[in-house]
């Protein structure tokens, strides 16, 4: 996961840096830049949208993964066993996550910053094809990320009736509650509750016709850990976004607190909506896999 992380990071880092230099056509709303013969790339809507989803990615990453490792001192270190219980819990939740979920994320953040070089791209002098393909390992090291997936789904969430999957649910309801009538965290608290809300019914869904039928487990983790991972990462952003605009209202001037607000934006009218496709595909079962020998003969 982390090294999927760092992928990301430089990736974007690279195409950021190039989409601000390289030149090409006038943006569609009217000249940019009047005193070169072309506007550069960034003006472009859907190069935007390819350096946010990236940028999105990074910070989501990092943000989990500074928590977990947060949790692992607590698992290990903390006086309270308690806590040392349930943070070893979390921690096991939310480590398929890690490996799968940043690593497939690392995997659309690469290829978009590559795209944005255009043809170059794929040229190895720049080194972005090189960011792709030292990434897509990353999504086969340790099982796969169906193993991961399958961990999450039979192992980590229905091995024990959902019982983390709720400790973490009570993590987001406290941040929901906090902020649930402020008007300016609406957009970012509002899908998350939903999603939140969702998330209970959901698994109960899949657990009871995984109780009938193993496979429909195994056609439905892949999707669900997706959908877990943007419950994660929502609340994260959700949080970044919490403490940006209370540094903002306090008058702090930092382009810092504006940018995370609007990657926040950016994050949940753009990538976050995935999820609804996620579950609808989740729960359309394992007959469209498993009764295809005609299919695959």
């Amino acid at each position: 996961g982390n090294q999927s992380l760092g992928l990301t990071e430089v990736a974007y880092q690279n195409a950021l840096a190039y989409a601000k230099d390289r030149i090409q056509m006038r943006s569609l709303s009217g000249v940019k830049a009047k005193d070169k013969p072309a506007d550069p790339i960034i003006v472009h809507p859907d190069v935007r949208k390819m350096l946010l989803t990236a940028k999105a990615y990074a910070e989501g990453g990092r943000a989990l993964a500074i928590y977990c490792t947060m949790l692992l001192d607590k698992e290990l270190h903390h006086p309270d066993e308690k806590v040392r219980k349930d943070s070893g819990e979390i921690v096991a939740l939310l480590t398929p996550i890690v490996k799968a979920f940043l690593t497939d994320n690392g995997h659309i953040a690469t290829n978009a910053c590559m795209q944005v070089f255009g043809g170059h791209g794929f040229i190895k002098e720049w080194g972005m094809e090189q960011f792709v393909r030292d990434n897509r390992i990353n999504m086969i090291y340790e099982g796969t990320n169906t193993i991961q997936s399958l961990d999450l789904l039979g192992r980590k969430v229905l091995g024990n009736n959902g019982a983390t999957l709720k400790k973490f649910g009570k993590i987001i309801g406290a941040l929901i509650a906090e902020e649930g009538v402020n008007e300016k965290m609406a957009e970012f608290i509002n899908p998350l509750a939903y999603l939140a809300d969702q998330m209970t019914k959901f698994t109960t869904e899949l657990g009871f016709k995984g109780f009938q039928n193993p496979d429909e487990v195994g056609a439905a983790a892949v999707d669900y850990l997706r959908v877990a991972g943007h419950l994660v990462f929502g609340y994260f952003w959700a949080r970044m976004a919490q403490t940006a605009l209370r540094e903002i209202a306090a008058g702090n001037a930092d382009p810092f607190y504006l940018a995370k607000v609007q990657t926040a934006r950016f994050y949940f009218a753009k990538l976050f909506p995935e999820t609804a496709t996620l579950m609808r595909t989740a729960r359309s079962g394992s007959k469209a896999l498993m009764d295809t020998d005609a299919a695959l003969a």
